[in-house]
């Protein structure tokens, strides 16, 4: 079970964390790496090819502004893609808070698809990797049925008898 996490830029990290952190939680192998799909094109792509080759099953993608990582990384490998679209930093802000990098990885074109979770939100990236996986692994499956009967319990626990 293997996921490989992409970003553009160092900034990120903290961000991208959280997608991390989650894999972590159900035992999911990962390696992050810090690859801008403008500035290192050709390293970007031997690097997913390689990450192909030494058996990834998902990868999770994290991009801001244009958000070209998520779709290029799909152009090179037929795995699954989850994009993470991440608001620029505070020196960089465009006032666009994240929408400009949330439509340019929904709006994939036709045949190349990348799935999308919310701005900024890695976290539900890594539970999606999760999932996907969890199609394959039983022992993820029953890891994922288990944190979602808890989920369930929680949520039915702070329902009831609210006071106000």
């Amino acid at each position: 079970m293997k996921v490989a996490i992409f970003f553009g830029s160092k900034s990120d990290t903290d961000k991208m964390k959280k997608a991390a952190e989650v894999l972590s939680e159900f035992g999911v192998d990962y390696k992050a790496y810090i690859l801008s799909a403008h500035r290192a094109g050709e390293i970007l792509k031997q690097t997913v090819e390689q990450v192909e080759k030494d058996g990834c099953e998902v990868i999770i993608a994290g991009a801001g502004l244009a958000a070209a990582l998520p779709g290029v990384i799909a152009g090179i490998t037929t795995l699954p893609v989850i994009g993470v679209p991440l608001e620029c930093i505070s020196g960089n802000s465009n006032g666009l808070g994240g929408m400009d990098a949330l439509l340019s990885i929904v709006q994939m074109p036709p045949q190349i698809p990348v799935a999308t979770v919310g701005i900024g939100n890695a976290k539900n990236a890594g539970y999606l990797a999760v999932q996907i996986l969890s199609i394959k692994y039983p022992e993820l499956k029953e890891k994922l049925v288990s944190f979602r009967k808890k989920l369930a319990s929680d949520a039915a626990q702070t329902g009831i008898d609210v006071a106000l």
